[in-house]
């Protein structure tokens, strides 16, 4: 993602100092935001025998989990331009917190649903966007460095809390393992404790004097209520709908995030019906994010090539044609140490995909729309983000694990097959539009140089008409004088 000027930010970045506790936070804050749906997996078992839920039932934890923080991005970017970053992450850290301390105490699993489903998605909703929002004040040179540390927060905690679920889980049962993880999310709030205003000199003569550029309420509540309507209208612009390689990628990116979260949720499940141990089924997710956490920065520098850059939704395409594939064959899997094999794939597709998926929307809507795109997309991803791990869940019920990574890799694969395809089909059409229309204003050309000559003919004829006429009148004369 290329960094807006500085003009746009009305400042100058300082690209250092503060920024980097600010990244910090940002870390901590995005960790817990993509890890943590994922390694609650660990205590689906548990959690199943105590309440007496089936596959289906207990994924819809996760599902709405994820789904609720998709859906909230639109209306955290509205709170973040309103509020400010600060208020916005604190708020989102102390939801997570209480609502997996509530969740403790459950009883039913639509207890769980409302409070660690929608509760905590909402809190984790809250904490990416504005955790991504502050960070491009504070940078601008330097800013892809600063999103790729932060965005390396969720493999990070990955890696560290699977293991740490699966040693709660042995001391203190799932109740007092939500309870324990729902002290440590409290630090969400420290995190954004962290994100303070930038502060920056004022424009002369004073120097000395300093203004908090980002994150003040403005002055008058009307002048507040409209900024959160343009705000509101500027993340809901269903004119995107219109763009046909807006509609091409945005069924791409749902057939993706429909199939993309049930392998993760259920792995250790799988792997612990194969025979696995408890502690080395955990270890299958920390693989997986270990491997991850250098994947997504290596796939940005390589998309970053000039070979690649300009090619970059057919890598996209690959990427999730990739990830599908590993999918289907993991039911072909027998031993623990081809399992590790398949988390170390399950974390190179991954990682290929996230770190593109967002930069392949640049590419497609520019600076300018991509505010308005990604929000947008967000609220859509939210449907089959919902829906896929419960239904992922249910085959589990009816059938085998077996169906499950089946389905989400033939779903997956057959979206990116769908994405090269109409991607080919979208540049043709683009080209032969363009085409068009250089030709077009060609064409006017043409006329309207035939029109000029026309007149210019006209013209000449006329003068000529003029000039023969008084000679002729000259030589009548000359006759009747004799």
């Amino acid at each position: 993602m290329s960094p807006a000027p500085a003009n746009e930010l009305g400042y100058k970045p300082l690209d250092g100092g503060w920024g980097w506790m600010v990244v910090f936070g940002a870390h901590i804050s995005i960790g817990f935001a993509y890890s943590a749906p994922k390694a609650l997996s660990i205590f689906f078992k548990e959690i199943q025998e105590d309440l007496g839920a089936s596959y289906s039932e207990i994924a819809w934890i996760s599902s709405i989990m994820l789904a609720t923080m998709y859906a909230g991005g639109p209306v955290s970017s509205v709170l973040v331009n309103c509020f400010g970053s600060r208020p916005v992450v604190i708020l989102g850290g102390l939801m997570c917190g209480v609502s997996m301390v509530a969740a403790s105490f459950g009883t039913s699993i639509i207890y769980l649903y409302f409070f660690t489903g929608i509760i905590g998605g909402c809190g984790l909703s809250l904490n990416l966007n504005a955790s991504l929002t502050i960070i491009s004040k504070y940078f601008l040179a330097k800013r892809p460095l600063a999103n790729g540390l932060a965005m390396a927060g969720s493999p990070v905690f990955l890696f560290f809390l699977a293991p740490l679920n699966q040693y709660l889980l042995d001391k203190f049962g799932w109740r007092g393992s939500f309870f324990i993880l729902g002290g440590l999310m409290l630090n969400c709030c420290v995190a954004g404790a962290l994100m303070r205003p930038v502060v920056l000199p004022c424009k002369p003569p004073s120097f000395a004097l300093q203004k908090i550029v980002e994150e003040q309420p403005n002055k008058s509540n009307n002048k507040l209520e409209r900024s959160c309507t343009k705000n509101t209208k500027m993340f809901c612009d269903l004119s995107f709908f219109k763009d046909r390689g807006f509609v091409i990628y945005l069924i791409g990116n749902m057939m993706f995030i429909f199939g993309a979260y049930a392998p993760f949720l259920f792995l250790s499940a799988y792997a612990i019906s194969q025979g696995v141990a408890e502690y080395s089924a955990a270890y299958l997710l920390s693989i997986t994010g270990l491997v991850d956490m250098f994947v997504r920065p290596g796939t940005g520098l390589v998309a970053n090539s000039k070979w690649i850059r300009p090619r970059i939704q057919y890598f996209f395409s690959f990427a999730m044609i990739f990830n599908g594939t590993c999918h289907l064959l993991c039911p072909l899997i027998r031993s623990y140490s081809f399992l590790v094999v398949y988390a170390v794939f399950l974390g190179i597709s991954f990682g290929m995909v996230f770190a593109l998926i967002f930069e392949c929307l640049m590419d497609l809507m520019g600076n300018q729309h991509f505010p308005s795109a990604v929000g947008l997309v967000t609220i859509m991803e939210c449907f089959p983000m919902l829906l896929g791990p419960p239904t992922a869940g249910l085959l589990v019920d009816l059938f085998d694990y077996k169906y499950l990574f089946f389905m989400c890799g033939s779903v997956i694969a057959s979206g990116g097959i769908f994405l090269f395809v109409m991607n080919i089909y979208n540049y043709h059409m683009l080209d032969k539009e363009n085409r068009e229309n250089d030709s077009e204003p060609n064409q006017r050309t043409i006329e309207m140089l035939d029109q000029v000559l026309e007149v210019a003919m006209k013209q000449t004829a006329d003068a000529a008409e003029e000039r023969t006429e008084p000679g002729a009148k000259e030589s009548n004369g000359a006759q009747e004088d004799p």
